[in-house]
């Protein structure tokens, strides 16, 4: 039974203060009407998330008038000190877990219970929950309730846990996601005694040992899952492979490390290429024949699979004179996907398609992805249209949507349509230049126009590609030009996001929104702590906006540091998520954004696509009531299989550029760093967008002291030290290719730190926080 602080109330007839001092165990006197201590507030929302908004804790404690002001207040200070974060319009405990969450069962504890924790955990949260599964009770419900087992991933309803000497969660199941095996997983290397090792293949893991008789016919280089069957005070722990996958002799496998470690599926069951196979060209039923409409595709040079189309033209109408008529045509991929079919069970345990240097790893089968649903050159294929007018001042006057078949006049890549517009033509580009090119590239003047007066977040974070050679080892690392093409195909689409999401709330139809929060108050603090050392400040208050953070960015610009406070602005802002719940997208500065355009590649697309055929009543594949009924669910699980991807690409790339860097040890190089922590420095080589670590016990004799508002180490003796965005020159002292690891010896002199650094070392001198061993952590990078 829920606790009610008004029972409490009315049995202790005490006055009570709000936040008195009272000593450990003592009873707490709470009277209804008036705000409770400190720590009563921060329980009532730990224990109770559901109820974490100052609607409901005023509800809770019958809070009204001076009262709930107060609270507010009380409420903000909480997250300016770090103990609160907001996410959507809830209040939680910083790290805490959401009311659904993705889970991996790994362990039991010792009454044999299972344990699960978070499936994708940012590092810099620290040790991921621990989570205690309830298993269905026996009874008339139980054969309902998916009963769980050890190794599965499982999405589940979170509780805060009553009993505070256990995990701090309890966990329902409602649905079992993956039945994984209880294994690790490393690579085997064969050993003089007949035996084995077992390599790690995570940087935090370690060698083991496996003796002759269990391994299970696997071969120098194989990578395999493994049990843990021996772990004793001396010598290696001891290990049993249970499966070989395949072998990593070449850097070509490497991706499949990624894609077995973090439980990723890349191979498609027989239903589902069955169901593939059978799907036909779609129909003109309920379709609008657009096949004379010159739409184009501009994708990478490389793209197998086309799943929008563009055309713009001028205005004719005459109440909106210079204004424009953009079109964006998306793959209509919910005719061939349809709820509840073996194609739609497989799409959502994918959740979006993962890409590595040296494969992808598709949401949908080839026969769709790539043949039926892809907007080929001349060819008929179905799509989903929004056709949006706007002024000359880049305002959107209207939009419609249509559900028609289109054939593409021309697929081009960035750069080739970019040249063309520059002025070099070629076969293709030179019959539409006039008529096709030049006209959206008007259009995109005009819409910039409107960008630049919402003024999104303009972080300047240039992404490397990594270019390797036949044999899957690295050729170079490159960062490809930002063209004027990719800047018009990304505000168009960004565009017909917005439609889509406007479209349907005036429709009032449940969907997926792309969401993203602002940044909580407690990081805002750190990030003006910092800027505060270089004299740059940051405004206060809960109300900020993309613009004060872009001013920020435009102050930095051409300085030393330029690269350092994009980076921690980046730090600073929060994960954008999938909801069925709006609270608007403060990165692109937009009240209502959903994923439209891709739905190829990712699942969140093609919810909205089905949700705009329900609600327009554009024939077949619309969204059922079962759908609407799971959005909670659904959007939890794409948002994690997202993290997912973005974690195994990232690990990908590591290996891929420390096998590349394997044969260079002893080798120097130049550096930035890039991360600072207590344990030492992340030190990036911008030539190979790698990332090494030099721990802090190797920087030198004198003791280093942590400044985390500096983003500093610096010698408590010498007052030299490093900063983040340092320039660094590195000797490359250990790689671990198969983990993704490098370690470097920090060869630049630290710096004078800055009066500030100094004084932070006398205020602290008795403080010893900053430990030489203490655990580092990769600095978190996020995904817009």
């Amino acid at each position: 039974m829920t606790h009610d602080p008004r029972d409490r109330s009315r049995q202790n007839k005490r006055p009570g203060r709000a936040g008195r001092d009272l000593p450990p165990g003592a009873e707490i006197p709470l009277i209804h009407g008036e705000i409770p201590p400190r720590e009563v507030l921060l329980r009532f929302i730990a224990d109770h998330p559901d109820k974490a908004s100052k609607r409901e804790i005023s509800k809770e404690f019958g809070l009204k008038g001076e009262k709930r002001v107060e609270l507010k207040q009380i409420l903000k200070s909480f997250e300016e000190e770090g103990l609160l974060e907001k996410r959507r319009k809830s209040l939680v405990r910083p790290g805490a877990l959401p009311p659904v969450a993705v889970l991996d069962i790994t362990t039991r504890d010792v009454t044999g219970d299972l344990i699960g924790r978070p499936a994708e955990w940012l590092d810099d949260l620290g040790v991921a929950p621990a989570v205690t599964i309830r298993q269905p009770s026996i009874g008339k419900s139980a054969g309902k309730a998916p009963v769980a087992g050890l190794g599965d991933r499982v999405l589940a309803k979170i509780f805060p846990a009553k009993d505070r000497g256990g995990p701090a969660y309890t966990a329902r199941v409602i649905k079992i996601l993956d039945k994984r095996k209880n294994a690790g997983m490393g690579v085997f290397r064969t050993a003089a005694d007949g035996g084995g090792r077992i390599m790690p293949i995570d940087k935090r893991g370690e060698e083991l040992s496996v003796d002759s008789d269990f391994m299970a016919g696997a071969k120098d280089g194989d990578l395999v899952e493994i049990d843990v069957v021996r772990i004793g005070r001396y010598g290696l722990p001891r290990a049993q492979v249970k499966a070989v996958i395949g072998s990593v002799a070449s850097e070509k496998a490497i991706s499949m490390i990624a894609i077995h470690a973090h439980g990723i599926p890349y191979i498609f069951p027989e239903g589902v290429l069955k169901e593939a196979a059978a799907a036909g060209p779609a129909t003109m039923a309920h379709r609008e024949d657009w096949r004379a409409l010159p739409l184009i595709t501009i994708d990478p040079a490389d793209a197998k699979d086309h799943d929008d189309a563009v055309y713009a033209e001028a205005d004719s109408a005459p109440e909106n004179p210079g204004g424009v008529i953009v079109t964006v045509a998306i793959a209509d991929v919910s005719y061939y996907v349809r709820p509840g079919s073996a194609l739609d069970r497989e799409a959502l345990k994918r959740g979006n398609s993962v890409y590595f240097p040296d494969r992808v790893v598709p949401m949908l089968p080839e026969r769709i992805s790539n043949d039926l649903c892809s907007l080929k050159e001349g060819v008929d294929r179905p799509a989903l249209a929004v056709r949006m007018v706007f002024s000359k001042e880049g305002r959107k006057v209207g939009h419609t949507f249509h559900r028609i078949m289109m054939k593409s006049a021309a697929k081009l890549s960035y750069q080739q349509a970019q040249a063309a517009i520059d002025g070099a033509l070629d076969d293709k580009t030179g019959p539409i230049l006039e008529t096709i090119l030049k006209p959206l590239w008007h259009a995109y003047r005009i819409l910039t126009v409107g960008r630049d007066r919402r003024q999104p977040l303009e972080l300047d974070m240039p992404e490397r590609k990594i270019l390797l050679k036949e044999d899957g080892t690295v050729d170079r690392v490159v960062v490809p030009p930002r063209l004027d093409a990719h800047k018009l195909i990304e505000e168009m689409m960004i565009q017909a996001n917005v439609a889509a999401a406007e479209t349907l709330e005036k429709r009032q139809q449940s969907l997926i929104y792309r969401v993203h929060d602002a940044p909580s108050l407690a990081k805002q603090e750190t990030l003006r702590e910092f800027l505060a050392t270089l004299d740059i400040s940051l405004v206060r208050g809960g109300n900020m906006r993309s613009n004060h953070f872009n001013g920020i960015l435009k102050k930095a610009e051409d300085k030393p540091f330029q690269q350092m406070v994009n980076e921690m602005v980046l730090r600073s802002q929060s994960q954008a998520i999938y909801s069925p719940e709006n609270i608007g997208h403060f990165g692109l500065n937009l009240l209502k954004y959903a994923h439209f355009t891709s739905p190829i590649r990712r699942y969140a697309d093609l919810i909205v696509h089905r949700a705009l055929v329900a609600s327009l009543k554009l024939g077949e594949g619309g969204i059922t009531m079962d759908e609407e009924a799971a959005l909670d669910d659904i959007a939890a699980e794409i948002s994690t299989f997202e993290r997912r991807a973005m974690a195994a690409e990232r690990d990908t790339v590591d290996r891929l550029i420390a096998h590349h860097l394997a044969g260079r040890i002893g080798e120097e190089f130049e550096g930035r760093v890039s991360g600072v922590t207590k344990a030492g420095l992340f030190v990036t080589l911008p030539a190979y967008g790698a990332d090494g670590f030099v721990p802090i016990s190797t920087l030198g004799r004198d003791y280093y002291i942590y400044d985390e508002a500096h983003q500093a180490l610096s010698g408590e003796k010498t007052g030299l030290g490093y900063r983040l965005g340092d320039e660094v020159v590195v000797r490359l002292a250990e790689a671990v290719p198969l983990a993704g690891a490098l370690r470097f010896e920090m060869l630049s002199e630290g710096r004078k730190m800055p009066t500030g650094v100094r004084s932070f070392h006398k205020a602290n001198r008795r403080d010893r926080s900053g430990s030489r061993r203490q655990p580092g952590t990769r600095p978190p990078r996020g995904r817009r």
